[in-house]
């Protein structure tokens, strides 16, 4: 009933994003808040690149996947903070349709890659520790190369397969976006033509980058587990250890608000901490990523050192 009431009426152009209007008292807290993690996270991820890029000492398969997956994040965070930090300025910030297309295309896109790199990553730690004597045969440059263009042209071809649909959509209003960003679930609600099919294909996409790379990545682990737990070295075994189980911090967290967000059935309460489950996947991911996968690593730590000396 209610999608055929607005059938007559004029179409949406344009969208307005509401943001963290609900809690005006401490937009400008807000704003600083998210402006320094924006500033931590670029930095972080770029020094993380510089130092992958300039030191010989990390010319290997693993630093050349956490540079990867440091640019992925820049690219990813800001995507979303500078809009979502203009918003806190403005009482009302509007985006085109186009413009909300376009954002959701790399948001969803990138998002997908950084399921299919931290997926590649725990395989890339799984041959390290678990076929040491094959790992330069199997993780050669050839290897690498391939494995990190297909998560990024995987991400980016889901995303667009969804995004091409968005298009088809009819917006009759209402046009105010209850989120930060120009994400499915929120922008899909405003539509007053049939939904299921654009809904069910994202169900299956999204069930597709999230659930089988999770699983494989956990089962990276647990051979990962198995293997330590044989090393007779106390100081060995802990050592890969702590490492390991902060990467599976950090692949949890990512991960499972995804779930959470994108394959769970949504409930009144859910919904309300939609915003909250976005920011963690959105923000803090990118952020303590660059410090969970490298600072806890000697070489890194050394690599830093030598750049500081050396300039």
């Amino acid at each position: 009933m209610r999608r055929a009431e607005h059938q007559n009426e004029t179409a949406v152009v344009e969208f307005i994003i509401l943001g963290f209007q609900s809690t005006p008292e401490v937009q400008l807290i807000l704003f600083f808040m998210f402006l320094v993690t924006y500033i931590a996270t670029v930095s972080g991820n770029l020094l993380i690149m510089v130092l992958v890029v300039t030191d010989h000492h990390l010319h290997n398969p693993m630093f050349f996947f956490l540079g990867n997956l440091s640019f992925l994040e820049i690219c990813y965070t800001s995507t979303i903070m500078p809009r979502m930090l203009a918003g806190f300025l403005t009482s009302k910030y509007v985006i085109s349709l186009n413009g909300c297309f376009l954002q959701y295309f790399f948001f969803t896109g990138l998002a997908g890659a950084e399921c299919c790199l931290l997926t590649v990553m725990s395989y890339d730690r799984y041959i390290a520790i678990c076929k040491p004597l094959h790992y330069t045969t199997i993780m050669n440059g050839r290897c690498c190369l391939q494995l990190a263009c297909g998560s990024w042209l995987n991400g980016l071809l889901a995303s667009a397969i969804v995004t091409s649909l968005m298009p088809q959509l009819t917006f009759c209003g209402p046009n105010e976006i209850d989120h930060f960003f120009c994400d499915f679930t929120p922008v899909v609600r405003l539509s007053c033509s049939d939904t299921h099919w654009i809904e069910l294909v994202t169900f299956i996409l999204a069930s597709l980058f999230t659930l089988p790379p999770f699983l494989l990545t956990l089962i990276s682990y647990v051979y990962i587990s198995n293997t330590v737990l044989r090393i007779p070295c106390t100081t060995g075994r802990h050592k890969v250890f702590s490492t390991c189980s902060s990467h599976l911090t950090a692949v949890t967290l990512f991960y499972g608000t995804l779930i959470v967000v994108y394959l769970v059935p949504k409930t009144n309460t859910l919904g309300d901490l939609n915003k909250v489950f976005s920011v963690c996947y959105t923000v803090l991911t990118p952020l303590v990523n660059p410090l969970i996968y490298s600072l806890r690593n000697s070489n890194v730590k050394k690599a830093w050192r030598t750049a500081v000396k050396k300039y």
